[in-house]
């Protein structure tokens, strides 16, 4: 989700991976790691991104957000991920 909508971003407006991956402070590689789902964004660099790709940090922020938390469910060796979202989406609400 995240990678997805930080490489749509770069590719709307041709910006080189180099150029993201320069402002993120890490390599190239490193970078497409990211755009390929095998490593994770920081926290810290979601604002850096919205800056650079002047985007709403608010939407990113909902991108990075959905991945934690499928990340975490899909580990579920329990199989509770889903009456543990029902349980959260009740927390909202009140």
């Amino acid at each position: 989700m995240f990678n997805g909508r930080i490489k749509q971003l770069c590719e709307g407006r041709q910006m080189p991976q180099r150029k993201l991956a320069a402002v993120m402070d890490i390599d190239t590689a490193s970078y497409c790691k990211i755009e390929k789902g095998e490593r994770r964004v920081r926290k810290e660099y979601i604002p850096v991104i919205a800056d650079f790709l002047q985007t709403d940090y608010e939407e990113l922020l909902k991108f990075w957000l959905a991945d934690q938390v499928t990340a975490v469910v899909a580990d579920d060796e329990h199989k509770a991920g889903d009456k543990a979202l029902d349980i959260a989406k009740q927390n909202f609400k009140s």
